[in-house]
């Protein structure tokens, strides 16, 4: 799947957030390295989503 991101300059580098997954940001030095980390982020967001969503379906039963 592929996500959307926001890339945002400041003094310090770049912060990049995720619009269709509330909360996933990350940031890096240049734009290849928050691009990077941004990537690990959305992975990583996937991964507990899908954890919880499964703890939810279990609680059901």
């Amino acid at each position: 799947m592929t996500y959307k991101v926001a890339f945002y300059q400041s003094e310090e580098g770049y912060s990049v957030t995720v619009p269709g997954l509330p909360g996933c940001c990350s940031q890096g030095t240049d734009e290849a390295e928050a691009l990077a980390n941004i990537a690990d982020a959305i992975r990583e967001y996937l991964e507990v989503a899908a954890e919880l969503a499964e703890e939810a379906e279990t609680r059901k039963i």
